[in-house]
């Protein structure tokens, strides 16, 4: 009898510190960032009134089509993410729970990361530059590109200014299109011989793309199963590996050519 008595009681006095652990890392903060879809530009077009290609030193013209580069946004590096914060992230498609290491250097301000970030869109800017112009075989000492995008920072745009280059220089090759006209979404760093490397948050991009009207996704080959993880019904998506790659994609799309697809 007495055992059954003070058995509910013993457990209940064991699980007090069960209780209070859970409600203190509730409150704790932890090391994840919550990421989710942010803007979309078109490179194609203007930021705030400039156009975000210019190019001088050879004849260009104007594409009807966009070409979108795709951004997500991330809760900051000093910012307090708790329990609550990653369970409401977990179980919703526009959000993502991602190791804060894996976003921002690690020991980092916010200052010190928009700083990193706006030099990486800078550096990714000039190999995007190199990449493009050496597929065209111009002469980088006599055609001269400005690329200006203001507020947006990191590397994964790289992809997205050198088709926008080749656009604005060649086209399709023959005075149409790249893009045949759509709305043309994606991500992806790029090399200056035109490699085109892996991104972050490539699922949360893809829905930026389609709130923002694309129906085509360019996305890095070895990211396909992240892309299609949350895809929306609508969005094509074509793996790329180079410039070379998107180009010639883009370019058999509009001519009802083979496309490849994740």
């Amino acid at each position: 009898m007495l055992s059954r008595l003070t058995r509910p009681r013993a457990i209940t006095i064991c699980a007090l510190p069960v209780v209070a652990l859970f409600a203190v890392a509730g409150f704790a903060p932890l090391p994840y960032a919550v990421a989710q879809p942010g803007s979309t530009a078109n490179v194609l077009g203007a930021d705030k009134g400039t156009p975000v290609i210019t190019i001088s030193g050879a004849p260009t013209r104007t594409p009807k089509g966009e070409l979108r580069m795709t951004t997500i946004v991330a809760t900051g590096p000093s910012a307090d993410v708790d329990l609550g914060d990653v369970l409401d992230a977990w179980f919703r498609t526009d959000r993502a729970v991602l190791p804060r290491d894996t976003v921002y250097p690690a020991g980092k301000s916010d200052e010190e990361v928009e700083k990193h970030n706006l030099q990486d869109m800078e550096e990714s800017q000039d190999v995007a530059t190199q990449a493009a112009l050496g597929f065209l075989d111009e002469d980088p000492a006599k055609v001269k590109v400005n690329l200006r995008l203001a507020d947006i920072g990191g590397p994964s745009a790289g992809l997205f200014f050198a088709l926008g280059i080749v656009d604005k220089l060649d086209g399709d090759g023959a005075g149409g299109d790249l893009t045949g006209g759509r709305n043309v979404a994606g991500t992806g760093t790029i090399t200056a011989d035109g490699k085109v490397g892996a991104v972050g948050g490539v699922s949360l991009k893809t829905q930026a793309a389609k709130r923002d009207g694309a129906s085509v996704f360019l996305v890095p080959k070895g990211e396909c199963s992240d892309a299609q993880a949350e895809l929306p019904k609508g969005l094509r998506l074509i793996p790329v590996t180079t410039l070379k790659d998107a180009v010639d994609s883009l370019r058999a799309l509009d001519k009802g050519g083979k496309v490849p697809a994740c």
